[in-house]
């Protein structure tokens, strides 16, 4: 009877099968799967998987670059019932094996390039470009039907159980791998759908990382969801997506405000055709009002969404559509369709409207808790609310606009200041890139408010004297960045969130080395 009452992340791709069985799914490099082979080619590796030896509820790490085939990976891993472990391809070493070791993975789904990255011992089956890979062996399977009856058949799958651990960013601390189950995901996947205004005629690229749950869950699956036809990038090149916009073969993209600006400060994007761009979703960290101003002066027509949310969550908690812009382009929006916010102080007490406070969240998208990690989750979930760690204010009519982490807050002479507000103002100087403000320690001040930029390639010499005599035009004196620092990068994860911990932990350790 669970079977009959259950909603699976693998179901949503099935009832699309059903209902336009020969659309074209999903594109990547020659590739392309309509709805029906991609429905068949998941069921195959589902069995495939369970051939080797795995039973449900084991986790599979997922170890590789975007390609179709770590999408199937990743429905073949629901439809079987095992735990998806999506990792960040970049990791190596203590960090790779932390993941692998954490979450008790069984197996490695892995690219044939990345896998003398893993750890020792590590069991590891190729997804692609080899002859015994996942998609290899699925080749096989479609001309010898023989072979696919004498695997193990697929049981049912039941809403309630796990089917990934979405590992935090680890902005913060070591990463926690977020336990959802299918039933929390599929939540998350409706509320996508109506609040993005997702539909089967829309076009999107996909061209983040697939592991990261913001590429996978806000728009990869809600649009398999819905019937659209998707294209796979291996990232997000100006030079490939002005293509295909300009050839009218995509009309959507999400990207972290760090791909939007590389992307307005490209030399072709004032002169190619961008006319057949219709929906811009943003999201993953806090985007520069002037950047957003300045995309919206190119693109006028062009319909901007701001998805804001964190890994425990699915991720997406709350979205700004493109008729809320106007008077709150700082702002992230309501929440979605099943999410509910307060805003709180430290003893989980409602504060006042216009006054900062921690974002607590209460949804049937909330992970379990974090995979063998008690403490951490007791201390998250409290009172019936999820504590985000993120520090905002909200607004009379219930807009939300964030204005730091919790963790990422100055304590300035005893002052809290919110960095948000200082990027902006830097932002807007005509020679800065990009930047991060941060506290650094400081003897007198317990924290001195410092700013991480990096320059313009165009900008020449950059003076520090000189922002911060720009910043002191429009802030008061105890916000006004009392410290520079000109950086050619900064560090940032996959899903573009900067990485304050490591700057502060780098930029801590220059100042203990002078002293």
């Amino acid at each position: 009877m669970a079977g009959v009452r259950s909603s699976t992340v693998d179901g949503m791709l099935r009832r699309s099968a059903r209902r336009v069985p020969e659309r074209t799914a999903v594109r990547y490099a020659e590739r392309s799967w309509t709805y029906r082979e991609l429905d068949e080619a998941v069921t195959a590796a589902a069995r495939l998987l369970l051939g080797e030896g795995l039973r449900p509820g084991d986790r599979v790490g997922s170890y590789g670059h975007n390609s179709d085939a770590y999408l199937i990976g990743f429905l073949a891993c629901a439809r079987a019932g095992l735990v998806h472990v999506p990792v960040n391809h970049h990791l190596t070493g203590d960090d790779l094996r932390y993941i692998v070791e954490q979450s008790g993975s069984s197996l490695v789904l892995t690219d044939p390039a990345l896998a003398h990255e893993l750890p020792a011992g590590a069991p590891a089956l190729p997804l692609r470009d080899a002859a015994d890979g996942l998609l290899a062996r699925l080749d096989r399977l479609r001309t010898d039907p023989s072979a696919l009856a004498a695997l193990p058949p697929l049981g049912d799958v039941d809403g309630e159980s796990l089917v990934q651990l979405l590992y935090t960013s680890g902005t913060t601390a070591l990463p926690k791998g977020a336990m959802m189950t299918h039933r929390a995901l599929v939540h998350e996947y409706v509320s996508a759908i109506t609040a993005l205004h997702l539909t089967e005629s829309d076009r999107p690229l996909h061209s983040l990382p697939l592991y990261h749950s913001a590429q996978m869950h806000v728009f990869l699956l809600p649009y398999l969801a819905v019937g659209a036809e998707n294209t796979i990038l291996d990232a997000p090149a100006a030079d490939t997506i002005f293509e295909l916009v300009g050839a009218g073969r995509a009309d959507s993209l999400f990207a972290p405000p760090t791909v939007w600006i590389g992307l307005s400060h490209h030399p072709d994007f004032a002169a190619r055709d961008l006319t057949g761009l219709r929906k811009a979703y943003y999201g993953a960290s806090i985007m520069p009002v002037p950047v957003l101003e300045r995309l919206r002066g190119r693109l006028p027509d062009l319909a901007f969404y701001n998805c804001f949310g964190q890994s425990e969550i699915g991720p997406l908690a709350t979205v700004l559509g493109p008729d809320e812009h106007e008077g709150r382009m700082d702002s992230c929006g309501r929440p979605v369709l099943f999410v509910e916010a307060r805003v709180v102080d430290e003893e989980g007490r409602d504060v006042p409207d216009g006054t900062p406070g921690e974002v607590v969240y209460r949804s049937p998208q909330l992970c379990e808790g974090y995979w063998e990690k008690p403490e951490e989750t007791a201390a998250a979930f409290r009172d019936g609310w999820f504590r985000s760690g993120d520090l905002a204010v909200r607004d009379p009519d219930g807009y939300l606009t964030v204005v730091d982490r919790v963790k990422d807050v100055i304590n300035s002479g005893g002052v809290l200041v919110a960095s948000r507000q200082v990027e902006d103002v830097l932002y807007e100087h005509p020679k800065v890139a990009e930047v991060a403000v941060i506290g650094l320690p400081d003897d007198r001040w317990i924290e001195v408010v410092t700013a991480v930029v990096v320059p313009k390639s165009d900008a020449g010499d950059l003076d520090e004297q000189e922002l911060i005599a720009a910043a002191r035009t429009r802030l008061p004196a105890f916000k006004t960045p009392k410290r520079v620092v000109l950086v050619p990068e900064l560090p940032r994860n996959a899903s573009g969130k900067i990485l304050k911990r490591e700057l502060r932990d780098r930029l801590g350790r220059r100042r203990d080395r002078r002293a």
